[in-house]
């Protein structure tokens, strides 16, 4: 009875790994991967200590940006993003917001196109965001 307590103790533990280590296990779409909001807010969350390290991109204007974006991200508009790759990591996940989402596949696409294999779409960008109860900055 207690090696049998053991052993599901165990898979849990092994399921949980493996689920904290994958994507936000969204669809799989043209080289990144479509995310809900809540995969992308627990991975905010974390933080520093996160064993996953990544950014939040923000691909909105500048105007859209100073009216609230995601602490921590960064600014790199859809319309410069293929002049400016050099800017995002390679070596972190990339969740790829603007207003609604479709900027963000856009350039999803642009940074998938480029080699890039990280990147999350974050499904209804910032207005899932802010409609989830989750915090913008100024």
């Amino acid at each position: 009875m207690k090696k049998m307590l053991y052993v599901s103790m165990f898979m849990v533990a092994v399921f949980f790994a493996a689920s904290a280590s994958a994507c936000g296990m969204g669809e799989h779409v043209d080289g990144y991967e479509n995310t809900n909001v809540n995969h992308a807010h627990t991975h905010w969350q974390a933080g520093a200590s996160s064993s996953v390290p990544f950014m939040f991109l923000d691909v909105r204007t500048p105007e859209e940006y100073k009216a609230g974006h995601i602490e921590g991200a960064v600014l790199l508009p859809v319309q410069e993003l293929e002049k400016r790759l050099s800017e995002v990591s390679k070596e972190k996940r990339v969740y790829v917001y603007c207003h609604s989402g479709k900027r963000s596949a856009k350039a999803s696409n642009i940074l998938a196109d480029a080699g890039f294999s990280n990147i999350e779409n974050v499904e209804g960008g910032i207005v899932a965001w802010k409609t989830a109860g989750y915090p913008v900055v100024k």
